[in-house]
Formats: C-alpha cells, sequence, structure tokens
C-alpha cells in the first residue's frame, strides 16, 4: 500500500517524500480513506508516535481550498509544544500546496501578532484551547466557515480540564462540520464527549483499547524505597546511550531528583509546573538537541512533549491511572522503532503493577538492578565502540602527533590503553568498589507444614539424614526449640564420652531433633554415652540414624504425646 494508492493528491505526495515519508503506518492506512471518502466523524484510538498526524493532517490538507483565506479546518490540541509540532508538520506536508497558510494559536506567545495572522488570513488554526477561546472572546477569530474540526490527544485535554473550554469552542463551529477525534485511551469522559458532539463516529482502533505501544518493552526492577534512586543510577550507568523521560509523581520529587543526577555529574534537568515559560523552552531546546540526556518530568509538564528515539521512560513512581501509564510508556517505541519502558517499585507497589498489567495487556518483565561488575564491562565496551567510530582529521593531527608520540613512546600499548580506560572509569571504579546488591528480595514461604504432614520429602531432607563419607550420623531427640545449640552438643560429648576425644563433623540442627556426624569407629560408644541423659529435665534418646526415616514427623508425635501427658493432670484438677 502507498500513499498515492490512498488517494493522496500529488501536490501532497511531494512534500511527505521530502520528509522521507515512504509507505503508510497502520494507523494512516485506515485513517485516511475514511476521512478522504466520507463525510461523517470520526474517533481514532491510537498511541503517541503512531503517525497520528499525518493520518488526519493529509485529508485535512486535501479539503481545504486555498482561495477562501478564512479558517476552514480547526486542530485543538492539550499543549503549547503539541500544537507547534502539529502545526510544524502540515506546514511541511503542504510546502508545494500555493496560498495555504498554517496558524499556530497557544499561549505564551504575542496575542498581538497572531491576530494579525488571523486577519492576514489562514485556512487552518492549529490551537490550545485556552488561547483560542481569548481570540474568540475578543472577536478576531471567526469559525463560520470550518468544515473539519480535529480533537487531539483528547483524553490529555480532558485530564487538564479543558471540557468546559472544547464545549465554548464547538458552540462557535457549524453543526454540520465533520468531527474527529484521535486518543490514546478511551476513558468514559471521551466516550461522553463523542456522543454529544460527534453524529454516529466510526471507531478505528489501533491495537486494542488502552494497550500500550507495541514496540515498547515493560520492565520492573524491585527495591526497597529508600534504594530507589541508587537503583536509578545504576540503570542509568548501565545504558551508555541513554536518552530518557524519568516521570516523577511530584514537583517537589521532580526537582530533587534532577538536582541529584546533575551533582552526581549526569546530564540532567527538570521540567515541572513551576517553571515559568521562558525556562520551560529553554529546557526543551537542551532535551531535544540532546544537551540533556535525561528529563525528569511530572505527567502535567510533559503532556504534549513531542521527542522523538527516546531510549527508555523510567517511572520513578507509578502512576495511579493506568492510562496515565499508557501515554508515559507511548512517547518510547516510536514511528516503528522499539524503547523500554521502566517501573523502579518497592513491594507494597507490586498491586499497582499487577493492575496496569491487567489493563494494557502486556506483561512487565522483572529484572536484576544491574551489578557493578556488568555496568563496568558495558561501559568499557561502549568506549571501545566509541574509539573504533571516532572520524579522525590526519591532516589536522599529524601536526601534533610526533611530540606526543615522543612523550609516551615510553609507554606499552597495554600500559597506553590502560591509562586511557582509567581516565575515563577511575570515578565509576571509584563509586562502585563494594557497592551492595540492592534487589528487593522476596521472602519465600516455608513448606515445614507439608513436610511434616508426610505429603513430602524434600531431597535436603534426605540429605540431612545421610552422613559424610567416613563418617557416622547419630540422630538426638533435642534440638533448637529446646534451646539445645552445637554448644550443648560439644559439653555433652566432652563430659559423657569415656576414651578418646571425640571429634565432630556436620551439625543440623532442628527445631524438635538434631543430627551429627561422628567417625564410624565412634558412633556406637557415642550412642551408649548418650542414652539416658536428661536435657534441662528431657530424657535424652539417641540412635545412629536411618537415612529412611522421617525424624520430624516421629519427634513431632512423640513431642505432642508428651504435651498431652503433661496437661492432662491440669485438666482434671480444673
Amino acid at each position: 500500500m502507498t500513499f498515492q494508492e490512498l488517494g493522496v493528491r500529488d501536490d501532497l505526495l511531494r512534500g511527505i517524500a521530502d520528509m522521507g515519508f515512504e509507505t503508510p503506518m497502520p494507523v494512516q492506512e485506515k485513517v485516511i480513506p475514511v476521512l478522504l471518502n466520507g463525510d461523517h466523524d470520526l474517533v481514532a484510538l491510537a498511541q503517541t508516535g503512531t503517525g497520528k498526524t499525518a493520518a488526519f493532517g493529509l485529508p485535512v490538507l486535501q479539503r481545504i481550498d486555498s482561495n477562501l483565506h478564512k479558517p476552514q479546518a480547526l486542530i485543538l490540541a492539550p499543549t503549547r509544544e503539541l500544537c507547534l509540532q502539529i502545526a510544524g508538520d502540515l506546514a511541511d506536508f503542504s510546502k508545494y500546496m500555493k496560498n495555504v497558510v498554517v496558524l499556530p494559536v497557544y499561549g505564551g506567545s504575542s496575542i498581538e501578532s497572531q491576530i494579525r495572522s488571523l486577519r492576514q488570513g489562514v485556512q487552518i488554526v492549529v490551537a490550545t484551547p485556552g488561547r483560542l477561546i481569548d481570540l474568540i472572546n475578543r472577536g478576531v477569530v471567526d469559525l463560520a466557515n470550518v468544515h473539519t474540526v480535529v480533537l487531539d490527544e483528547a483524553d490529555e485535554m480532558l485530564n487538564m480540564g479543558f471540557v468546559d473550554s472544547i464545549n465554548d469552542i464547538l458552540s462557535h463551529v457549524p453543526d454540520e462540520r465533520k468531527m474527529l477525534m484521535f486518543s490514546a485511551t478511551m476513558p468514559a469522559e471521551v466516550a461522553k464527549i463523542s456522543k454529544r458532539f460527534m453524529t454516529n463516529p466510526e471507531e478505528i482502533v489501533i491495537g486494542t483499547r488502552n494497550e500500550g505501544a507495541k514496540n515498547v518493552k515493560h520492565v520492573y526492577y524491585m527495591v526497597n524505597a529508600r534504594d530507589k534512586y541508587l537503583a536509578l543510577k545504576r540503570i542509568a550507568d548501565d545504558s551508555p546511550n541513554i536518552y530518557a523521560i524519568i516521570f516523577c509523581r511530584t514537583r517537589r520529587d521532580t526537582q530533587e531528583i534532577a538536582d541529584k543526577l546533575i551533582q552526581d555529574g549526569y546530564n540532567a534537568d527538570a521540567l515541572h509546573g513551576d517553571l515559568s515559560q521562558q525556562q520551560r523552552d529553554i529546557v526543551m531546546k537542551k532535551f531535544r538537541d540532546r544537551v540533556i540526556k535525561m528529563l525528569v518530568a511530572t505527567d502535567v509538564a510533559a503532556r504534549g512533549l513531542d521527542v522523538d528515539d527516546l531510549t527508555h521512560v523510567i517511572n520513578y513512581g507509578l502512576p495511579d491511572d493506568a492510562a496515565v501509564y499508557t501515554h508515559r510508556s507511548g512517547r518510547t517505541g516510536r514511528a516503528g522503532k522499539t524503547g523500554v519502558s521502566v517501573a523502579i517499585i518497592h513491594s507494597r507497589e507490586k498491586g499497582k503493577l499487577r493492575d496496569i498489567e491487567r489493563i494494557i495487556g502486556k506483561k512487565f518483565e522483572r529484572k536484576e538492578v544491574p551489578t557493578p561488575q556488568h555496568i563496568i564491562e558495558k561501559q568499557l565496551y561502549n568506549l571501545a565502540d566509541r574509539l573504533e567510530r571516532v572520524e579522525v582529521n590526519e591532516e589536522e593531527i599529524s601536526n601534533y602527533l610526533p611530540g606526543v608520540l615522543r612523550k609516551l613512546s615510553w609507554l606499552s600499548t597495554e600500559d597506553l590503553l590502560k591509562r586511557v580506560l582509567s581516565l575515563e572509569f577511575n570515578r565509576l571504579l571509584n563509586y562502585y568498589k563494594d557497592a551492595p546488591n540492592i534487589d528487593f528480595i522476596d521472602e519465600k514461604p516455608k513448606k515445614e507444614k507439608k513436610e511434616r504432614d508426610g505429603k513430602a520429602r524434600t531431597d535436603a531432607e534426605k540429605d540431612r539424614r545421610t552422613a559424610e563419607r567416613g563418617m557416622a550420623r547419630i540422630y538426638i531427640n533435642v534440638g533448637k526449640g529446646d534451646g539445645f545449640y552445637a554448644g550443648n552438643l560439644i559439653e555433652m560429648l566432652n563430659k559423657n564420652v569415656n576414651g578418646a576425644r571425640v571429634d565432630v563433623g556436620r551439625i543440623d540442627l532442628l527445631p524438635s531433633y538434631s543430627l551429627f556426624d561422628v567417625k564410624k569407629s565412634d558412633a556406637s560408644r557415642v550412642v551408649a554415652a548418650l542414652k539416658g541423659l536428661e536435657f534441662f529435665g528431657k530424657r535424652i534418646f539417641s540412635e545412629i540414624a536411618d537415612k529412611d526415616r522421617d525424624y520430624a514427623h516421629a519427634s513431632g508425635r512423640k513431642s505432642k504425646k508428651k504435651e498431652t501427658r503433661e496437661k492432662s493432670p491440669r485438666g482434671k484438677r480444673k
């Protein structure tokens, strides 16, 4: 399938060819024919980064009358960044169309210049709701000729509280307009808007409702809450080419994590609601230019953020709403590329993780926090790759090479390589020296009850009853539950076994009995010496252990009978 086969006009085909578009993406294959060939409303559910702008933008441009210099299409976006991105893409698509003007309208920029542009004549308005309401109230924007309205990122606009603004804007648009709604998820509020403002809309779903992006791998690391930042650092260090957004739940967490990363030498910065528009623009430019490799952001601040080629989305704190997680993870793995969505959680967040899994239809893979050894190895190989690929300006460097060679001539190749690596990695090596394992270790349920019931005998139990080579295994009917430990056993043997000193091998102390090894030649006299003794009132029984006997069951039964005999007299006195 080609764009031409979908019905896209030649002048638009030239524009998208210049942008490198060759074959349509799934959302474009499904949406473009519907918008070009029909006049009914449309709801499209697709993840961010799947080609939605071209899916609605090309048909919108194709329906524009370039001779009419009034707004004919209105595209609403939740944020300034998304507004600018859509307007930029439409301008690129239409570069070979004559007299078509696309105007982005948003807050934080001069309203006077936007008013001047509107008065000069535009065909397509891409707007944030707040600024468009302001222009409507000033009477400077005429929406009477609008035949197409597009709500992009509809669920995000609802999350940001734009419902009333959307209602107000649509009241100024002709009733017979075509309305298109694009959303990554389909919450109840989006469904309500489609019912209220759309007429029998056709629904197109790319994937399944509310599912996560297909090209995104979902993984989680479980650590103690106090170790979350350490885990974040290790994930970053284990990904030398990381280009990531790190999502935090609060502005305070966002700034604190960003400050820590900067202090620790990472190219990072924060994006949250306390920043002015100018500060936000500076941070975003640095991030898009990859001066900043890790952007720490709140969900609100990152809405509408459009950045390509993210390698990771890292959830430093899981959101309460699975739809928010879907939006976060959809920022990586875009345009057919792969990405990783990481959740750093503590044990109490595991239930929330399972809820998200169920809703998005994706399984999270648990991974171990990268070890220092793995991180250093990964960084070393990355440096080796960089050294192999570095461009050498032979002409310029040849003037300086002889002097440097004389300076370093006393070093062997191996010594020189060691110094290059040390120059790069001493900080990393020192930081990770003796670094502990920070993975949270899940507690495993005990299986002793089943074993006591005689339903299963584990290999470990059988092994306890087997002596080492050249030794005999001795059973004694006292254990940890009686306050009996290795020191008590040794003292008992020293006091009561006549003749040569007994050498004791492996000792296994169990709740109701113990097993220990002695030389085969000493076994009979040890058993004879222990019989009839008492340990704090309990009469000792001992024998050479039978490897096929279940001593745990036998000791438990004996203890229970003894307990019954001891309690019964008191019961009679009551």
